[in-house]
């Protein structure tokens, strides 16, 4: 397992949102994991999502997917209560056990479906069980990024280093 750090990158274009800010507590408390959310800046109501890290897929959901590489987990999750949706609006490109590379399109959404619904677009992207002294922020709140764009890098020092996704189970 390697704890070499890793850079997380937008997994599309969107304006930065604390993740204090994010209408779930499970996310706005870190219950899962500190990280950064953000609010889809789009023309047109097609969002293609990308993977913030090379690694597995270890979830591929409609509304949200976990990447492992090593000693580290992301999970990113696409609006807020949108498994109630039950995958209207969403087309996964991957599955479970897939390898993906750090900028593939995993999936492709249909904002618009999910605003027609009520539902909230803030994208949580979480650094599964990682500890918020272990990460570097490289956006602040209310900045634009760019899908690509590196957005936090994160160091898991050898003597901590643990299996994340068979830890704590991410809410999906």
């Amino acid at each position: 397992m390697s704890n070499e750090p890793i850079s997380i990158a937008a997994p599309f274009c969107g304006t930065v949102v604390a993740m204090s800010h994010v209408p779930d507590d499970i996310f706005a408390h870190n219950v899962v994991g500190p990280g950064r959310a953000l609010l889809p800046e789009t023309t047109s109501s097609i969002v293609d999502v990308r993977a913030p890290i090379s690694g597995n897929v270890t979830a591929a959901l409609p509304h949200a997917f976990s990447i492992e590489s090593g000693n580290y987990s992301a999970l990113v999750h696409l609006g807020v209560d949108t498994v109630n949706l039950r995958g209207d609006g969403f087309t996964v490109h991957v599955r479970a056990g897939d390898y993906v590379t750090q900028g593939d399109v995993l999936v492709t959404w249909d904002v618009a479906v999910a605003q027609q619904h009520g539902y909230s677009l803030v994208c949580p992207i979480v650094l599964v069980q990682a500890q918020e002294d272990h990460v570097t922020w490289v956006v602040d709140e209310g900045d634009v990024v760019a899908a690509d764009e590196i957005i936090m890098h994160w160091s898991v020092p050898t003597e901590t280093a643990v299996h994340t996704h068979e830890t704590v189970p991410a809410p999906l």
